[in-house]
């Protein structure tokens, strides 16, 4: 896997675009973001939209899609969480999350992050899930100390029952 970044203000919108239809099933902005395109052999495969920075707070949220659960790699995932902890100095990054994608809750859960349901945030009849990671939380997560996958299966998400 490889990554591209959107530095480029024309591959910038290519890859908020790309994951915009991935997300919402039609073209809905951002507003100011910044993206990353992860690529498998050539192909676009992912993208993580970086958008609503607060840089007083030193918050971020996360939003991403992709074609494949492939994608996420031990490299990409420090790529992806290196931006906004190494480069913007956040310290704490959100990702909202659907009820139904327990496989990324799993994910999450087992990367360090916390989670919060929020009744109704997704409409009358569904809740939504915030995830939320620290800067602490990611430098001491165990991933990035070696480059060797831990074989253990992620933890179930508790809130997401």
């Amino acid at each position: 896997m490889n990554t591209l970044w959107g530095d480029d203000p024309k591959v910038n919108t290519m890859l908020w675009q790309w994951a915009s239809m991935k997300l919402f099933d039609h073209l809905r902005g951002f507003g100011p973001c910044h993206c990353m395109g992860v690529f498998d052999k050539g192909k676009l495969v992912g993208v993580m939209v970086y958008h609503n920075f607060d840089r007083k707070s030193g918050a971020i949220e996360v939003s991403g899609a992709a074609d494949t659960p492939r994608w996420l790699t031990k490299k990409v995932l420090w790529e992806m969480f290196a931006y906004p902890f190494e480069h913007l100095d956040c310290q704490i990054v959100v990702m909202r999350v659907s009820t139904e994608n327990t496989r990324l809750h799993r994910i999450l859960t087992a990367y360090g992050f916390e989670c919060y349901r929020i009744p109704r945030l997704r409409g009358r009849h569904e809740d939504e899930l915030i995830f939320t990671l620290t800067d602490d939380a990611w430098r001491n997560n165990g991933f990035h100390r070696d480059h060797q996958v831990n074989g253990s299966r992620a933890p179930s998400i508790s809130c997401a029952a």
